[in-house]
């Protein structure tokens, strides 16, 4: 009896243990289930963030794509049409010559009115010249400056000190402070 008496608790409580573990079963799949719809939600999230993130790639090097061609084509327009403010400056000047060719040509032009006249042309592209950044270099009488000058020739002299400019076989010009082309020039030394 007392055998039969511990199967039948023994049954009762392997019924009881299926119960409780159908009921745990049961509690563990409803989590499983709650699992797998919050990560099915959360990969969806991470879906339309992935997919919201490759659109701004694609728009950024789109919008790059855009500033290149638009910063080309300003370079471009800018070679192009660097010279448009000073052209017709020139073409005054280029006038002027033309003109004091023609009257050189001209026999009843006298000397001194072609120089006169190549003496304005002169002046006219030096205006030109310096309205659009061009300076002038003419270190006669200014210590030697390596940078602007370039020494064709050095003399002794008792009067300068040395290495000042005593001569300038050629001007010299910069463009708004860069050097265009340094001035030839005869540089004093000591006797």
């Amino acid at each position: 009896m007392t055998d039969d008496k511990q199967q039948t608790n023994d049954s009762t409580d392997h019924n009881s243990n299926a119960q409780g573990s159908g009921e745990n079963s049961s509690a563990k799949i409803t989590s499983i289930d709650a699992d797998v719809t919050s990560d099915q939600e959360s990969t969806a999230t991470r879906d339309e963030e992935l997919q919201q993130a490759r659109e701004d790639v694609i728009r950024a090097q789109a919008e790059m794509m855009n500033v290149r061609k638009r910063a080309a084509r300003d370079v471009e327009n800018a070679r192009k049409y660097a010279l448009d403010r000073v052209v017709p400056e020139l073409l005054e000047v280029f006038d002027s010559l033309e003109k004091g060719v023609e009257a050189a040509a001209a026999d009843d032009t006298g000397i001194e009115q072609i120089r006169e006249g190549g003496e304005l042309t002169c002046k006219m592209l030096a205006n030109v010249l310096r309205s659009n950044g061009v300076q002038t270099i003419d270190p006669t009488g200014q210590p030697f400056n390596p940078e602007y000058h370039q020494a064709m020739t050095m003399l002794p002299s008792a009067e300068l000190e040395a290495d000042t400019v005593i001569e300038v076989f050629q001007k010299g010009y910069s463009l708004n402070g860069r050097l265009i082309r340094p001035a030839l020039v005869v540089v004093a030394s000591k006797p």
